[in-house]
C-alpha cells in the first residue's frame, strides 16, 4: 500500500524507513527541506517539500492512492488539521495523528481520528515502570468506557486457570506476555510466574480489577 506521512523529524523518518523496509510505498512531507537529510541515500520514497494540509502538496505525495495517512509533526494544530484533510477530504481509511496535548487528543479521538497523545504515553511507561500498582491503560477505545490494561498477578495466581481470576476480577484477558512472548489465553491456559496480563476492562473498575489481581485469591 502507499503511506504517506507528514514529518520528517526522528519519527516520522524512522516511520518511513519502517514502512518501506515492509515493502510499501512511501511519501514524507515536511516544510523544511533539510529534514529529509535524515533519511539515508537508500531511501527510495518521495520526499515532498510543503505544508502538511495544503491540497497540492498532499497530491503531490500520492494522497489520492494513500491507504494510509501519519501525522507526526512537531505541531498539534497541524497534525490534526492535515488529518482531517486526508481523512475528509481524499478518504483516507487509516489516519494516525501525534499529538502532545493530552486533552486534545481525547477530544479528536472522539471525533474518529486515531491519535497517540505523546506526553500522557510517556507518562503512562514511567508510571508503569516507576509504580507497579499504577493502573495506566495500554488502550482506551474512544468513548473511554473500556480500556486495556497491564496487570502483574499475584504469585498465587500462578497455576490456576486465567479464566478463573477473569471470573475474579471481572476482566477479559486478551492477551499474555510470557518469557518475552505474546500469547492468546484459551480454556487450558494457567498463570505462570512473571505472566504479564492484557486484560480489558470497565474504566470505573480498573482500579478494583488491579487489586484483585495483585492480591492472593480466596482459599477454595
Amino acid at each position: 500500500m502507499h503511506v504517506v506521512i507528514l514529518g520528517c523529524g526522528r519519527v516520522g523518518s524512522a516511520l518511513a524507513l519502517e514502512v518501506e523496509r515492509f515493502g510499501h510505498t512511501v511519501a514524507v512531507i515536511d516544510q523544511e527541506p533539510r529534514a529529509f537529510q535524515r533519511l539515508p541515500a537508500s531511501f527510495t520514497g518521495r520526499m515532498v517539500t510543503g505544508v502538511g494540509f495544503d491540497r497540492d502538496t498532499l497530491i503531490e505525495a500520492g494522497i489520492e492512492k494513500a491507504e494510509a495517512f501519519v501525522s507526526v509533526s512537531s505541531g498539534d494544530n497541524s497534525n490534526i488539521i492535515a488529518a482531517r484533510v486526508a481523512r475528509e477530504m481524499f478518504g483516507v481509511r487509516r489516519v494516525v495523528a501525534r499529538i502532545y496535548d493530552p486533552r486534545r487528543a481525547e477530544v479528536y479521538e472522539r471525533l474518529g481520528i486515531p491519535t497517540v497523545a505523546t506526553v500522557r504515553w510517556t507518562r503512562d511507561q514511567m508510571l508503569r515502570r516507576l509504580l507497579p500498582e499504577a493502573v495506566t491503560p495500554e488502550w482506551e477505545e474512544p468513548s473511554g468506557r473500556v480500556v486495556i490494561t497491564q496487570l502483574s498477578p499475584d504469585s498465587g495466581w500462578v497455576g490456576r486457570p486465567v479464566s478463573e481470576l477473569e471470573r475474579a476480577a471481572g476482566i477479559r484477558v486478551a492477551c499474555v506476555t510470557r518469557y518475552g512472548e505474546g500469547l492468546i489465553p484459551d480454556a487450558r491456559t494457567v498463570v505462570q510466574d512473571g505472566d504479564i496480563l492484557h486484560a480489558a476492562v470497565a474504566r470505573g473498575r480498573a482500579a478494583e480489577a488491579d487489586a484483585i489481581v495483585r492480591s492472593a485469591p480466596e482459599p477454595d
